[in-house]
């Protein structure tokens, strides 16, 4: 029996220092794909869900769901488009950017974004990904 205690006292202390859940993600969509841009943003609500800090940066095709207005399918099974999904985000805390290139590419401006949505700072960007404990994800 002292075996078996020290084996499951080993198990314990090894699962402590293991944190339950990561402290930071990073989401980076750039697929023109819907479904990938919503599985990358319900991945983000999740973690935000178990209380991670979200930062996602959106690039090429994807950050134009972060412009007001746009059109874009519903996903099922919620019935919501991806904006409907980012805007959600916002709301519960993540940081939302585009990357650096979208506006300039693009033509337009940051007010054309949707509120709480902002352009990238690279320096920024850079420095969040080289911090310990950040986990990323790309879509």
């Amino acid at each position: 029996m002292t075996r078996r205690f020290l084996a499951a006292a080993a198990v314990a202390s090894a699962c402590s220092a293991l944190p339950a859940h990561a402290q930071e993600l990073f989401v980076n969509i750039h697929s023109a794909s819907p479904m990938a841009q919503g599985a990358g943003l319900v991945l983000a609500g999740q973690a935000l869900e178990q209380k991670a800090s979200v930062r996602v940066l959106l690039c090429d095709a994807a950050a134009h769901i972060a412009v007001a207005g746009q059109q874009m399918p519903t996903l099922k099974p919620r019935n919501v488009t991806p904006q409907q999904m980012l805007q959600g985000l916002i709301q519960a805390g993540a940081k939302v950017e585009v990357c650096a290139l979208y506006l300039p590419n693009t033509g337009r401006q940051p007010g054309d974004l949707l509120p709480g949505v902002t352009p990238a700072k690279p320096a920024e960007v850079a420095a969040h990904l080289l911090k310990p404990g950040v986990s990323t994800l790309a879509f």
